[in-house]
């Protein structure tokens, strides 16, 4: 199990995935057992800083005023960015995600950390999105100098990458695949993004129909 969640889940989270998949067993043993094995969670790296605000640019009107909450999905997005050193350099990869699920909806792998990678991510999210985007949208992301991205201690591991951005890009894509279908997240009540996003469509359409049959009765 540990080994299909890319051997980053500690107690709380291998105790939760098996009470999922109906396994009953107590933390505390769940615990005990990863000790014996000598196993652990993945620790947090130091978070590095590298967009300083460049003040002679100018910024957008800030509309978040730093509350990253959404009530459904499509309602805010934010950007983060984050790297990989392989043996020709860095590879970079800058997301999209969706603060309602925290799923990711849009991503980019560059060699380079070019301004434009953060246009590219955009513009895919927006399309993968396109159907599903009703109502108003905000995209938020930090100011500064290379478009705005923040480092992330959480990042894909392209376990070496020596053939640059090719092999990034497919270890990102498996590792999005999971992030969005398989990480249980601890923000939304320990399910994946997909689920919670499902949930949510289900809870409305299971709305509209209660209405439906009201206005129906009232006729």
């Amino acid at each position: 199990m540990r080994d299909q969640n890319f051997k980053v889940y500690g107690v709380r989270k291998i105790w939760r995935q098996l009470d999922r998949e109906g396994i009953v067993v107590a933390r505390c043993t769940v615990a005990r057992l990863m000790c014996e094995l000598g196993l652990q969670g993945a620790v947090r790296g130091r978070r590095f800083r590298t967009t300083i605000p460049d003040e002679a640019v100018s910024s957008p009107l800030e509309l978040v005023d730093r509350e990253f909450t959404a009530s459904r999905p499509n309602e805010l997005w934010v950007s983060d960015l984050t790297y990989e050193a392989t043996w020709r350099g860095f590879v970079y990869v800058a997301f999209v995600i969706d603060v309602f699920s925290w799923r990711i909806v849009g991503w980019r792998v560059s060699s380079s950390l070019r301004s434009e990678l953060a246009l590219d991510t955009l513009e895919q999210a927006i399309c993968e999105r396109q159907e599903e985007r009703a109502e108003r949208l905000v995209h938020h992301s930090d100011r500064g100098v290379r478009g705005g991205f923040k480092w992330s201690s959480q990042h894909p591991k392209g376990g070496g990458c020596d053939d640059g951005s090719k092999a990034a890009t497919f270890a990102t894509l498996e590792w999005v695949w999971w992030f969005n279908y398989h990480r249980l997240l601890e923000p939304i009540g320990y399910v994946p993004t997909v689920e919670q996003e499902e949930t949510y469509y289900r809870r409305q359409e299971g709305q509209a129909e209660v209405a439906a049959l009201d206005s129906g009765a009232l006729r």
